[in-house]
Parts: structure tokens; C-alpha cells; sequence
């Protein structure tokens, strides 16, 4: 597919990047894997920015990258659209509209309940339905044979059985070591090229500075004995060393800022709950906690520092992803890993998206005309996620 022949300004681009990424980020309720969900149903159903082989490559690396994922996946797109400032734009318009809502949460709303609301109980609704239409579309395309099934299952099988950080980068390994094996001798399939206008010499300056910083910036912090450099070391390692996306980065940032008296637990709580009821990415936590302790500033600082992980990382693999996954051997192994990805989003559907979500007969009927509107009906999911909150509201009453 040849992305720029459809738009074929720079400039286009970028805005368009920009409009479309941040339609996602006011409208993407429920954690990572929903916004894989949306991203999917957006960037390879409707704008056919990408094919399915493609994006599933695209999440099946930022699943082997620590950090947050699905952001990873955003810039990724974005990058590939329109360059390093794609990548930028769309970043900026998904996360822009949950940063916002946490700051003014921070500064002026931090006693208000939102946890228990009607409308917000049907936004977690519509992202049981986003990520089931998201794992009957891949599973059509990505898992079409019985070996590829039985991968699909056995990794969402190893998923809700053994729970740890590192669980998705095993399971991604093993399946990717039985797709070679497996699918070493088929004929290599004929796979669109991914045309990233970045330089390797860019990718691998921004690896260097990744570890760079994850190395010195401890050592920097305990010498000059800076507030302000504590704070952004402490939101970076946490960006860098996470596996398995937003959730998984809490407990990380709460080791960092509360035996400290940075933050307090109640006020950490707090946020985390708001964080809960705001589309877009879960790391933008760190925005109320930055404003918490240093006001807008404080937020703008926490926020660069947990998402520069993220950007590094995906501008150093990126521009080498293409020349790797368009080997033989590597698209065998792809094979295997791209039918895992599927059942781990299969897995995720379950637990904890269903079992946190449907709670009642009134919520399984909601998410199966939800299911139905996009998947049958093909409704814009704007209109998907309105009929969610309204459907959320009147069943509450």
C-alpha cells in the first residue's frame, strides 16, 4: 500500500495525523488493549493507513517494548504517516485531551466521585465491544488455520493463568520460536513495505540516549540533589522499566512518590480513580501527579519524562522493523507471534475488561447491540461510545 500516494502533503499529513489521533484520544475509554481496539477499527478499517499484517506487527513490537503500548503503537503510525513530527502529532492529540482532564482534576476537582457513575459504567461497556469487534476482525485475518487457532488459544490460555509483568513478552517469544518452526518452509508472504522516513543513524542515536538516561540520570539526581531532576528520573525509569502497560506502571510510580511524601496515598488514589474515567492513555497519571506537586509545570515535566521512554524506543527499533520482519525466517516466527497477539487481546477481553464490566444481564445485552452497531450496523465509533454513556445512564436509573 502506498501510504503518501493518498495524501500527498507533508503538511496534510500532519494535521491529519493530528485530527485523527486526537478524535482517539476524546473518545478511547478503557486501557490499552480498547485503544488497540480503536486504533485498529480507525487507522486499518476505515483510513486504511496500514494493513492488518502490518498493525499486527506494529503491536506485536511495542508489545516487546516496555512502556506504554498502545501509545507506542499511536506514535508508530503517526511516525509512519508523516516522519519523527507525525509521531509527535500523534502523540500530542491522543494524549493532549486525558492530560488536560487530570490537571484541572488535580488543581480544582480533586474531591469530586466519579467512580460510580451510570455514563461512566457505559464508556467501560463500549470498550468491551471495542475490543471484541478488534479480536473478531484480527482472529478472521490472522488466525485462519488450526495451528494458528491453537496458538491464539494457548497464549490466551498461558495469559489468565499466569499473571506476571513479563508473561506478554514470554509468551510472544515462544510463539515466535513455534512460527519458525512451524512455518519455516512456506513461502514468504508477500508483505507491503513499512516506509519510515527516519534514519538509522536517528534510530540509533535515540537508543543510546535511552540508556543513557536510564543510567545517568539516578547518578545525576543524587549529586546535585535537585527536586526537579529527582522528579523526572523518577517518572522516567518508571516509563522505562514497565512491562504490560498503564496498570502495571501504579505500583512502580507509587514506590517512587509516596514513601517519599511527594504524594500523599489518599491523593494517589484519587487521581488513579480519575485516571479511570478519562479516555487515552493511563500514563497520563502522571499529569495529576505532577500537578499535585508542582502545579502545570510539574504536569507538562512528569508527562515528558514517563512518555520520553516510549518515543525513544520506537524511533531506535522502528526503522530496522521493516528490513527484520520482511526476512523469511522473521516472517515465519511473525506468523507464530501475530496469532498470539490475537489471543492475547482474546485473553484481555476476559479479564479484566469482561469480568470487571459485565456485571449483569442489562450489561450483556448493552455490549451485544454495541457489538452489533460496529460490527453489522458499521457505525462510527463516536457514535458507538455516545450510546454506550447514554445507555450506561438510563440502565443506572
Amino acid at each position: 500500500m502506498n501510504i503518501e500516494s493518498k495524501v500527498p502533503s507533508r503538511g496534510r499529513r500532519l494535521w491529519e495525523v493530528l485530527g485523527v489521533s486526537a478524535k482517539l484520544g476524546f473518545t478511547s475509554f478503557g486501557g490499552p488493549v480498547a485503544h488497540l481496539g480503536y486504533f485498529h477499527n480507525e487507522y486499518v478499517k476505515k483510513r486504511q493507513w496500514l494493513d492488518e499484517r502490518t498493525y499486527a506487527d506494529l503491536v506485536a513490537l511495542c508489545q516487546f517494548l516496555p512502556g506504554p503500548a498502545s501509545s507506542q503503537v499511536g506514535i508508530g503510525i503517526g511516525m509512519m504517516r508523516a516522519g519523527l513530527l507525525g509521531g509527535l502529532f500523534a502523540f500530542l492529540g491522543f494524549t493532549l485531551p486525558s492530560f488536560i482532564a487530570l490537571v484541572l482534576f488535580a488543581l480544582f476537582v480533586q474531591g469530586f466521585d466519579v467512580g460510580h457513575t451510570g455514563w461512566l459504567h457505559g464508556l467501560k461497556v463500549v470498550a468491551v465491544a471495542i475490543v471484541a469487534h478488534a479480536v473478531w476482525g484480527m482472529g478472521q485475518k490472522l488466525t485462519p488455520d488450526r495451528n494458528r487457532v491453537t496458538i491464539a488459544i494457548v497464549s490466551a490460555a498461558t495469559a489468565l493463568l499466569w499473571q506476571t509483568a513479563l508473561t506478554q513478552v514470554v509468551i510472544i517469544a515462544a510463539a515466535g520460536m513455534l512460527g519458525l518452526l512451524m512455518y519455516k518452509q512456506a513461502k514468504a508472504a508477500s508483505t507491503p513495505a513499512i516506509h519510515v522516513p527516519v534514519s538509522k543513524s536517528a534510530a540509533v542515536i535515540s537508543l543510546i540516549l535511552f540508556f543513557t538516561l536510564l543510567v545517568l540520570l539516578p547518578i545525576a539526581s543524587g549529586w546535585a540533589s535537585s527536586g526537579w531532576l529527582s522528579m523526572f528520573d523518577s517518572f522516567y525509569r518508571s516509563g522505562s522499566l514497565v512491562f504490560g502497560g498503564g496498570h502495571v506502571v501504579l505500583p512502580l510510580l507509587e514506590r517512587e512518590l509516596v514513601p517519599t511524601g511527594w504524594v500523599t496515598e489518599e491523593t494517589f488514589l484519587a487521581g488513579y480513580g480519575a485516571a479511570q474515567a478519562v479516555p487515552g492513555p493511563l500514563f497520563t497519571f502522571a499529569a495529576y501527579l505532577g500537578a499535585v506537586m508542582h502545579g502545570w509545570t510539574g504536569a507538562l515535566a512528569a508527562t515528558a519524562a514517563i512518555f520520553l521512554p516510549a518515543f525513544l524506543l520506537v524511533i531506535g527499533t522502528l526503522p530496522f522493523w521493516d528490513s527484520l520482519r520482511r526476512h523469511p525466517n522473521i516472517q515465519g516466527a511473525l506468523v507464530g507471534v501475530n496469532a498470539a497477539v490475537v489471543g492475547i487481546l482474546l485473553a484481555a477481553l476476559y479479564d479484566p475488561i469482561w469480568t470487571n464490566t459485565i456485571l449483569s444481564s442489562v450489561d450483556f445485552v448493552l455490549v451485544s447491540v454495541l457489538f452489533i452497531a460496529l460490527v453489522f450496523w458499521k457505525l462510527p465509533p463516536w457514535i458507538v461510545v455516545l450510546l454506550g454513556a447514554i445507555g450506561g445512564a438510563l440502565t443506572a436509573l
